[in-house]
This record gives structure tokens, C-alpha cells and sequence, in this order.
């Protein structure tokens, strides 16, 4: 009498003929499924690194990857990439990044070498320098603003430093 599975001898399911001996060992393991091909080259995720909103910083924090400011933090910040300033985010102290968004609350100057965003219920009290500025109905502002346009900075010192020839009047 043979058993597999509850399978009586005479089901039509089973596809070994009647005469045939079960097989003594246990049933051969599936064979390895192949390895999936290679994912197609993606760009690869930027990081972000987090301060919770249960975290409180004092000091200065420096990145290089996108930051995201949920807590609160005493002191200077400076990102080679974005920082965004959270709902519950708060700082107190200035800021260089390459870019930001604020929707929580900033004390301090901001410097960015491309573009400041001062999103819906966002807070900056500080001056701001930087490329370009967009402040959303309903974000509050109080400080200077100061356009630099991209470049600038180098060809006003270029010009001052090159010989200025003047040809005589004739």
C-alpha cells in the first residue's frame, strides 16, 4: 500500500502507473530557481539622514547628503546637499546648504548657493543670501533678502583686478 499525500492508489491524478514502487527517499527538492538578471543600471537613491523629532542637538552638524530636520538643534548647520526644516522642526542658529525648504521654524541667517523655499506655515527670522527665494502664502519672513546671481561673485572680482587701459582722446 502506498501513500503520497493521501492520494489512494487508483486516483488518475497520479501519473506513475499502479505497478510502480514509491520512490524510497524523500521528494528531490525543487530544483534552485536561476538568479534574476541584473537590474537595469538605476541611479542610485540620494541618502538622507534624519534628526528626529524627539531629538535635541547642541553644536554644529555638517553633511554632505540631504537632511532632514525634524527636532530641534542649537547651532550651525551646513549641507553640501538639501536640508528641509520639518513641521516640527526648529533651529536656532545659521545655515549654508546648497538648498532649502522650511516648514518648521528657523532663527538665524540662511546662505544658500541655489534657491530658499519658505513653505506654507514655515518660520525664518534671519537674513537670507542666496540665488533665488520663494516664500509660500501663509510662511512668515522678517530679515533681508540679498540676490546673488550665480557667477557673479567671481566676474565682480575679476573685474576689478584686470588693467584697465584707456586710449587717449583724440
Amino acid at each position: 500500500m502506498r501513500h503520497v499525500w493521501n492520494k489512494r492508489n487508483d486516483d488518475p491524478a497520479d501519473p506513475r502507473p499502479q505497478n510502480e514502487p514509491a520512490p524510497a527517499t524523500a521528494p528531490a527538492l525543487a530544483a534552485p530557481r536561476p538568479a534574476p538578471p541584473p537590474a537595469p543600471a538605476v541611479k542610485e537613491a540620494k541618502q538622507q539622514a534624519v534628526i528626529g523629532a524627539s531629538m535635541a542637538i547642541k553644536g554644529e552638524i555638517r553633511t554632505r547628503e540631504d537632511l532632514l530636520l525634524d527636532g530641534e538643534v542649537e547651532g550651525m548647520l551646513e549641507s553640501q546637499s538639501r536640508l528641509t526644516v520639518g513641521p516640527h522642526g526648529k533651529l536656532l542658529g545659521n545655515i549654508k546648504a546648497r538648498e532649502v525648504a522650511i516648514y518648521g521654524n528657523v532663527r538665524g541667517n540662511v546662505e544658500v548657493s541655489e534657491k530658499i523655499a519658505i513653505c506654507n506655515q514655515g518660520s525664518l527670522i534671519g537674513d537670507i543670501k542666496g540665488a533665488g527665494i520663494s516664500i509660500d502664502d501663509g510662511a512668515y519672513f522678517k530679515g533681508r533678502i540679498d540676490i546673488v546671481r550665480p557667477g557673479a561673485k567671481n566676474a565682480g572680482k575679476a573685474e576689478q583686478n584686470e588693467p584697465r587701459i584707456v586710449a587717449p582722446a583724440t
